[in-house]
């Protein structure tokens, strides 16, 4: 979630991307689902991912849309299920792996009051197994596709100016950190690379007093990663395209 974001920036339909894929891991509820919807509606080939056994929101849109939304099941905090998506997705690409899934936990309290596990718990699922899917799904990706994570304003290290959600805000803060490694480690690629902010939304993860409803965050962020297929390098943005400071 994105504290520096307010006011309705609702974005007009999509367009029409017929024959384009996307990877979608984390889809079953909330800015996933709604991700997952708006991609549909451009009509996009979407595989998007939960993480348990059971029904979701996911398995009625792909109900809905027999053919073009397939929906996968792993849990990225365990290396060996991203494995096995690995090898069942071998042989297909995609022009889009966008990273949603990610965790919050409450916002009272300091980092140091945390107990270790709620500590590790937020950090393995927001940082190091975004990184980790990335690494291990990054070969289906087409070589000037896009790879996407969602991120938050509150990873912002300069905008921090009135603390709050400590654990939350170092576990974006470390994932942008990885990203811009992982961007390192691959300088001169034609991909675009992009940590989104998709502003403080009211879903389950954002709380009722969030600034933004999905339907003015989510086609906004669309739209600003179609914008980005053209431009290599990584990208710190928020969902209407402005570069959010580090």
């Amino acid at each position: 979630m994105s504290t520096t974001n307010s006011g309705s920036h609702s974005a007009p339909p999509p367009a029409p991307a017929p024959g384009r894929r996307v990877l979608l891991i984390g889809a079953s509820r909330g800015l996933g689902l709604a991700l997952a919807q708006e991609w549909a509606r451009a009509g996009w080939q979407v595989v998007a991912t939960v993480r348990g056994s059971g029904r979701t929101g996911l398995h009625e849109l792909a109900d809905a849309h027999a053919g073009q939304v397939e929906v996968e099941t792993v849990d990225i905090t365990e290396p060996e299920q991203v494995a096995a998506l690995s090898a069942r997705l071998a042989g297909r690409t995609f022009d889009l792996l966008f990273v949603n899934a990610g965790v919050t936990n409450q916002p009272e309290g300091t980092v140091a009051q945390t107990s270790t596990e709620e500590f590790v718990r937020v950090m393995v699922t927001n940082a190091l197994s975004p990184l980790r899917v990335i690494e291990a799904l990054q070969d289906l990706v087409e070589p000037a596709g896009t790879i996407a994570v969602m991120s938050s304003g509150q990873g912002s290290v300069a905008n921090n100016e009135r603390g709050g959600h400590e654990v939350y805000r170092g576990s974006k803060a470390a994932l942008n950190t990885f990203m811009r490694s992982y961007a390192a480690r691959h300088s001169g690629e034609p991909r675009p690379l992009v940590l989104m902010a998709p502003g403080w939304v009211r879903t389950d993860l954002g709380g009722s007093d969030a600034l933004l409803g999905i339907d003015e965050s989510i086609p906004n962020v669309v739209r600003t990663l179609d914008a980005l297929r053209s431009s290599p390098g990584l990208h710190y943005v928020d969902y209407l395209g402005r570069t959010v400071a580090w």
